[in-house]
């Protein structure tokens, strides 16, 4: 029940767009791993599959102030700028990290024409129950 929650919550609030005036085939986001770490009290692991189709791409957001995260690209190449870093693009097998309360200003994939595939693991806080929070406009 709680994995269905957050995939609900994780889905709504990544909702994927796109500038074209076709919208792409809407992305995936599944939580694919969630559990407590028993070596560090009140601290989980969650594992996110983020999938994007050509040309999507995610609103700017941050994600709880108690979590950090590791993300790697498993298939394609996605655009992804953290805080005020520069804008950069990782393809298959690269990683970057977010810092707690880090703003994910860009996450977007990076081709027109292939889709993207990225695995989001975040450490936070076990009573944490949104991953991310759209940033105001």
């Amino acid at each position: 029940m709680f994995t269905r929650f957050l995939l609900t919550a994780a889905c709504c609030a990544l909702t994927l767009s796109s500038a074209s005036a076709a919208e792409p085939v809407p992305g995936k986001v599944t939580v694919v791993f969630d559990r407590p770490l028993p070596n560090v009290p009140g601290k989980s692991m969650r594992g996110v599959l983020v999938e994007y189709a050509p040309g999507a791409s995610s609103p700017s957001h941050t994600h709880p102030k108690s979590a950090f995260i590791y993300a790697t690209v498993l298939e394609g190449a996605v655009r992804s700028q953290v805080n005020d870093g520069p804008e950069k693009v990782y393809k298959a097998g690269e990683n970057f990290v977010e810092e707690p309360g880090s703003y994910h200003a860009v996450s977007a994939n990076a081709s027109d024409t292939q889709p993207a595939r990225l695995l989001a693991v975040f450490v936070l806080d076990s009573t944490e129950k949104e991953l991310v929070t759209p940033a105001k406009k």
